[in-house]
């Protein structure tokens, strides 16, 4: 295995997103390399189907505003400059395939399971992404079983 000069971090924002980067963050530094981060907003209108009756474009303004504050925030703790954030509308795996390609990435790292619950990789994002990429992917898997001490 050749070096990793360029790392593509892919977050939802959850609180598991945390996890992800700390794995993210040391390998980049392990390797010297560049650390990208990006979140993908689904359009509500894939998310539901497109048969929604009402006009979601204010809603979908304000995701889009309180995703950005986030992401800025996020990243800009890991030390990731703006340059290297990337907020895009769109599907995620589709649009992850494409920055990770568009700029050279050597490695995505997704986490495993997000929003779509706890079965590892069974039709979630990271699956999406795994599939077709045209470099190496790192699932961390996240909301491990050791986390369960709610009572």
């Amino acid at each position: 295995m050749s070096a990793y000069r360029r790392i593509l971090l892919a977050i939802d924002l959850t609180e598991e997103s945390t996890q992800v980067a700390a794995c993210a963050t040391a390998l980049a530094n392990a390797f010297g390399a560049e650390l990208h981060v990006i979140h993908v907003i689904e359009p509500l209108s894939l998310a539901y189907g497109g048969d929604i009756p009402m006009d979601l474009s204010s809603v979908q303004e304000q995701i889009h505003e309180q995703a950005k504050s986030h992401l800025a925030e996020f990243a800009n703790g890991l030390g990731v400059p703006a340059e290297r954030q990337y907020l895009i509308f769109g599907r995620p795996e589709s649009e992850i395939h494409r920055v990770a390609e568009s700029g050279a990435m050597d490695l995505v790292i997704v986490g495993s399971h997000g929003r779509h619950g706890l079965a590892l990789l069974l039709g979630s994002t990271a699956n999406g992404v795994l599939h077709g990429a045209s470099c190496d992917v790192l699932a961390v898997r996240v909301g491990a079983s050791g986390n369960q001490a709610q009572g």
